[in-house]
């Protein structure tokens, strides 16, 4: 298994561990976490265990899977973020299989601090350069406001609406020879 490790300046993006279930918990029993993504928080540790080990099964079997974010200053579990590896008809996503998507979830209490942000940069970069995937993807509910402006943030793409499981979203996709240009210009 590969060991995944990331730091940025305020967050630490590492692999997830058993230690992590009360975290997974209260992030995925928060119902306005679940706002856009089903309305339907876990109520059980025993869920949060089972996402714990589909993250573990995802290092172990697709090489990647999203990270447990720490943020570096408090030493809190705030949420994951990262890349996933997305394969098979179950994980059809407008049109799509066997992709590569960024993705991120937080805790209400680190929405607005640009976590989010930081955290996906650094994905990308690491998603490019370490792991030498040729595009990344990334979906958002047309709704969800945030989750939109970090993914334009972030330098990815618009590229159409689709429905998924009854309600409207956004694709979005970048390239990477198209992040290595956008990234220069961030830079300047």
């Amino acid at each position: 298994m590969m060991t995944h490790y990331i730091e940025t300046k305020n967050l630490i993006l590492r692999e997830f561990r058993d230690t992590d279930v009360d975290g997974i918990f209260k992030l995925d029993s928060n119902r306005e976490v679940h706002k856009y993504l089903g309305n339907n928080p876990i109520k059980t540790l025993e869920e949060a265990e089972k996402i714990i080990s589909f993250f573990y099964l995802q290092y172990k079997e697709r090489g990647i899977g999203r990270f447990a974010t720490i943020e570096k200053s408090s030493r809190k579990f705030i949420g994951w973020a990262g890349l996933k590896l997305n394969l098979g008809e179950k994980e059809m996503l407008n049109g799509y299989t066997n992709f590569i998507d960024i993705g991120y979830r937080f805790l209400p209490s680190f929405w607005g601090k640009g976590y989010a942000t930081e955290a996906s940069l650094a994905s990308i970069e690491y998603g490019f350069k370490k792991l030498k995937y040729h595009v990344i993807y990334g979906a958002a509910d047309v709704d969800n406001i945030g989750s939109n402006k970090v993914l334009n943030k972030i330098g990815l793409d618009f590229k159409n609406e689709f429905m998924f499981k009854d309600s409207t979203c956004n694709w979005y996709e970048l390239k990477k020879k198209n992040y290595e240009y956008k990234r220069m210009l961030r830079m300047r």
